[in-house]
């Protein structure tokens, strides 16, 4: 039996992957509330990408996905946190505001080179400012786990990927390597 590498699987699930000129690009906002049905059609495709890419792959430590990753230049994007229970959260024009300068280092896994994992420092508190679809501003904070995945999918809108955040020299490990699959990250108390 063929195996298929994780990112071909991805890739043929709808992600697009890492070279694509779409990934490097910083995402056009929404002039909301008057492009809402656009921003209500990404939101809507990146669910559906959502649900299809969870059939597949089990996410132990939550998952998000940007509009750029599925072809869309467009600054919205969807996590879903590590509970299965809790609501997924919609980023319209996310933009980070403040950082804790508490940081710390964990392996992220990207859906558009899903082959590897790499360590990434970050905050371990973001503030965030999002726009609702009636052009409202919102201001929501996130701790450890989920500022770490929203952090993640803001850098994908601004044209960035986790490599980038990675200290100089040290690569990606390949996903046969890494043994945290199936776990969530682990914080200090």
């Amino acid at each position: 039996m063929i195996q298929v590498r994780p990112s071909e699987q991805m890739r043929d699930l709808g992600v697009v992957q890492r070279g694509a000129p779409v990934l490097a690009e910083r995402a056009r906002v929404f002039d909301l509330p008057a492009e809402r049905e656009a921003a209500e059609q990404a939101i809507e495709r990146l669910f559906s990408s959502m649900e299809r890419i969870g059939q597949v792959h089990p996410f132990a430590k939550g998952m998000g996905i940007a509009a750029p990753q599925i072809g869309i230049g467009r600054a919205a994007a969807v996590v879903q946190p590590s509970d299965p229970d809790a609501p997924a959260i919609v980023l319209l024009n996310p933009r980070i505001t403040e950082r804790s300068t508490d940081a710390d280092e964990q392996y992220e896994g990207c859906l558009s080179f899903f082959d590897v994992r790499g360590l990434v420092l970050r905050p371990l508190r973001i503030t965030v400012e999002t726009t609702t679809l009636e052009g409202q501003t919102v201001t929501t904070t996130y701790e450890r786990g989920l500022a770490r995945l929203v952090h993640h999918e803001i850098d994908h809108l601004d044209g960035l990927l986790y490599t980038a955040r990675m200290e100089t020299g040290v690569a990606p490990i390949p996903v046969e390597q890494y043994r945290q699959t199936g776990r969530s990250w682990a914080y200090e108390q």
